[in-house]
């Protein structure tokens, strides 16, 4: 859509639509339904709440098929309903009302619908679903592909011997298979906790000690059917709160995500840069354009793209975690505002793992530059060699090797030359060099 205000609602749609089912106005109404549609019948099933009889089976359904069938009509009749009440949730529970004078019997009891919630009863427990449904669906699937793309060229180049470089100098000979399994590795250990990652939920209405339903029902043990409810909806119960859930969750997932995207970062310029180093090639696609003015360029743009999107989203889930965790006494609105922008940082988050795939299925390897690097460079043996001069008891190893390498253009047939010399079994100074 050319008049988005956005870049993912225009220019990226496409790439992050698979969000939209999670994280749209749309989405957060929905599952504020199904909270309240919840609640309602679990107040049923509470044998205390007499004047609320226990649904019967095709009530439930016919409930929960307003939650199944929720559509774009149906959200338009609450943004409606919002007009009049200024309220976001408050339209929700009308609309249920509304909904319930359809259903055999339940009208008459509508006003059971949101009994004894305050609106961060009903929000928490909805955006705990739609970050669940959105790790479980899209965030975890999409990470679990990038992984399996950096595991299967690590596997591919394990053998690739190439020049390693620390502060940007040449170092050591390393494996090319190696560094990306480090990637493979970090990514891993962060998607493990993604995966044991649960959202919690408050429950207990409007300073969190259930004491208006207490009123009404005091014998109805409400903490333990507030933790069953919870419980239901697949989140963490919280035992102590404020009016709201003090967002501790949301902290904790977007530090957690912070994490991935600050590796997948790391990566990014990595392979930005063993490109730049002609390591690797990039294919080329037909009827693609490089740059406006210079026909040869084949820039590494899905990196920069990824770089850039990875930089935006923590941007958002830094500020997440610093914000949210902080609310006024019981409760200020501040975190509201901010909540809604979740999808927004989980989609500068999805789009650049679409661009981050896109550029590594683009990459080939240069076996040749790969090759020519470690011969202009063999100086980086003076490490192993100091070692085994160490081994074998030679007085001043490093600093022999200092001497002869620190600053200096070795040639290969000068390192050969010098290992000649080297007061070592003739066995070892062969084995060296054959590794050149």
């Amino acid at each position: 859509m050319l008049s988005a205000l956005s870049p993912l609602d225009g220019r990226y749609a496409k790439n992050v639509e698979a969000l939209q089912s999670h994280f749209s106005e749309q989405a957060l109404i929905r599952a504020r339904l199904e909270v309240e549609i919840r609640y309602f019948i679990a107040l049923g099933a509470e044998s205390g709440v007499r004047q609320l009889p226990k649904l019967k089976a095709a009530q439930e359904r016919s409930l929960l098929q307003l939650v199944e069938r929720f559509g774009e009509r149906d959200a338009k009749e609450v943004k409606q309903i919002e007009q009049r009440t200024n309220h976001d949730v408050k339209a929700v529970e009308y609309f249920l009302r509304k909904k319930l004078g359809r259903i055999a019997s339940l009208k008459k009891h509508a006003e059971f619908v949101h009994f004894g919630l305050t609106s961060e009863d009903v929000n928490n427990l909805a955006y705990g679903l739609m970050i669940h449904g959105a790790l479980r669906t899209v965030i975890q699937p999409a990470l679990r592909a990038v992984h399996a793309d950096l595991q299967r060229l690590a596997k591919r180049w394990e053998r690739v011997q190439m020049l390693s470089m620390t502060h940007g100098q040449p170092a050591t000979p390393t494996t090319l298979g190696k560094e990306f399994q480090v990637f493979a590795d970090r990514l891993q250990r962060q998607m493990a906790q993604l995966k044991s990652f649960k959202m919690q939920g408050k429950f207990g209405g409007a300073v969190g000690n259930y004491a208006a339903v207490k009123i009404a029902y005091p014998d109805v043990q409400w903490e333990a059917f507030g933790r069953k409810f919870v419980r239901s909806l697949g989140l963490t119960p919280l035992t102590h709160t404020t009016q709201i859930n003090p967002h501790d969750d949301l902290a904790e997932l977007s530090h957690l995500i912070h994490r991935i995207d600050t590796i997948l970062l790391d990566f990014s310029r990595d392979a930005w840069l063993y490109i730049s180093r002609g390591i690797f090639r990039q294919r080329v696609k037909k009827g693609e354009v490089g740059s406006s003015t210079m026909p040869h360029k084949v820039n590494p743009i899905d990196f920069e793209n990824a770089e850039g999107n990875l930089g935006v989203a923590n941007a958002l889930f830094a500020h997440f975690a610093e914000k949210l965790p902080i609310s006024r006494l019981q409760r200020d609105l501040s975190d509201s505002t901010v909540q809604r922008n979740i999808g927004m940082a989980f989609g500068y988050h999805l789009l650049a793992l679409t661009s981050l795939r896109k550029g590594v299925k683009k990459l080939e390897l240069n076996r040749r530059r790969v090759h020519e690097e470690l011969e202009e460079h063999p100086e980086i043996m003076a490490e192993a060699i100091q070692i085994l001069l160490r081994k074998h008891g030679v007085p001043h190893a490093y600093e022999r090797l200092k001497a002869f390498t620190r600053g200096q253009a070795v040639t290969i047939e000068q390192l050969h030359t010098f290992i000649k010399t080297l007061p070592l079994p003739g066995a070892e100074k062969q084995r060296l060099l054959q590794s050149l």
